[in-house]
């Protein structure tokens, strides 16, 4: 997340620190009920660049945080 935060001050986006302490692992699609995070490690490291990477997603308006 640190990443992409960097990027988006980087661009000249407002990226509020007020609204960024309130994103937490249950507004993610993979945190089911129970708490647990479940990920498919093969594909994740698949996705990887060079630096160790993964690739920004595209978020859609009706996504949580794309507002930032």
């Amino acid at each position: 997340m640190a990443l992409a935060v960097g990027e988006l001050r980087g661009a000249g986006r407002e990226v509020d620190a007020e609204v960024l302490a309130h994103i937490s692992p249950p507004r993610s699609s993979v945190v089911n009920y129970d708490g647990s995070i479940t990920v498919d490690d093969e594909h994740e490291l698949a996705r990887l660049d060079d630096h160790g990477h993964r690739p920004p997603r595209a978020a859609g308006m009706e996504d949580p945080g794309a507002g930032l």
